[in-house]
């Protein structure tokens, strides 16, 4: 969800984010990079843009488009109803789509992948949020991506252009509920990846395999427990597949990470058995979504909060 304060043991979260974003041993940037491992696989953060619309005021996901190279889909975090947003790498707004068939309880990313039409693109949204563990299940919906041109620029919330109707994806987690915030979806296979959001404990993995549509919810599998490089566990708030599929980044409010596939394997679940190497993700207000570039070289995060920054990183 959109604020920490809305989390179980608000004092603790409040005091812990506090504690990392103003102390001397956490902010200093000199002291962030002497922690970071020296084979970081990215160079520095850059701002390459700000979001301009107003109406984007919580950027919770972030995936590249397939259908119109140089612009990105987002959405707000809970709140905001059924819209995805189209913007450029500089932050310039490019429209605004109304998910049809589909509901926002509390959307917290979104990924790309196949989908029933072969050799077209589907987005896959996250709406998995459950920062009081009641949700009994969760839902991904899955739309054909749309293609965003110039003319879509005066569309807006009072007039939306409007999606193809979307499949609503149910899930169940085999042991109980979780809070999760982070959405990944093979770009081969079209499996689901969720990872849980737990603070000092390590995230938890669950698949769902080429996942449809049904009456029943489908129960997922667990793939197990993610270690996740910091000290305050896994407080992951955002996910992303290269498209290559070889390659999973994650986020959380303080920098981001990235498994790399092993060159003897082909299936994606063997990334989560890899190490996590950190990199450094720049100062974000609050930190929710990460992206990889259409060409993969590069990843690129935005934060809650109006006039939000387009963060990239440039892979080495």
């Amino acid at each position: 969800m959109h604020s920490l304060i809305h989390k179980p043991g608000i004092l603790f979260f409040a005091s812990l984010f506090l504690f990392y974003s103003s102390g001397q041993q956490f902010a200093d940037q000199n002291a962030r990079a002497k922690s970071r491992p020296e084979s970081s696989p990215y160079g520095p953060p850059k701002v390459i843009g700000t979001i301009t619309n107003e109406a984007i005021n919580e950027s919770s996901g972030l995936v590249a488009s397939r259908t119109t190279p140089g612009v990105y889909w987002t959405h707000n975090d809970s709140g905001d109803g059924a819209f995805l947003y189209a913007i450029r790498t500089d932050g310039e707004y490019f429209g605004v789509w109304r998910v049809t068939g589909a509901q926002a309880i509390d959307w917290e990313d979104i990924s790309i992948g196949p989908g029933p039409v072969r050799g077209k693109s589907y987005l896959y949204i996250g709406d998995i949020g459950d920062n009081g563990s009641a949700r009994k299940e969760i839902v991904v919906y899955r739309v054909l991506e749309p293609k965003p041109s110039l003319a879509d620029q005066n569309s807006s919330k009072s007039k939306p252009r409007i999606t193809e109707n979307a499949e609503a994806i149910r899930l169940r987690y085999p042991d109980g509920t979780h809070d999760a915030e982070a959405l990944l979806v093979d770009p081969k296979t079209g499996n689901i990846y969720i990872v849980t959001k737990v603070a000092l404990q390590n995230p938890i993995v669950y698949e769902a395999t080429a996942a449809t549509s049904s009456e029943q919810p489908i129960t997922m599998k667990s793939l197990g427990e993610l270690k996740v490089p910091s000290l305050f566990g896994g407080i992951i708030t955002g996910g992303s597949v290269s498209p290559d599929g070889k390659r999973i980044a994650l986020c959380d409010y303080f920098q981001g990470y990235e498994a790399v596939l092993p060159a003897t394997s082909s299936n994606l679940e063997d990334v989560w058995k890899q190490r996590l190497v950190s990199f450094d993700f720049g100062k974000r207000k609050q930190g929710e979504s990460i992206a990889y570039r259409l060409d993969g070289l590069a990843l690129l995060g935005t934060s809650e909060g109006r006039g939000s920054s387009l963060i990239e990183v440039v892979r080495k």
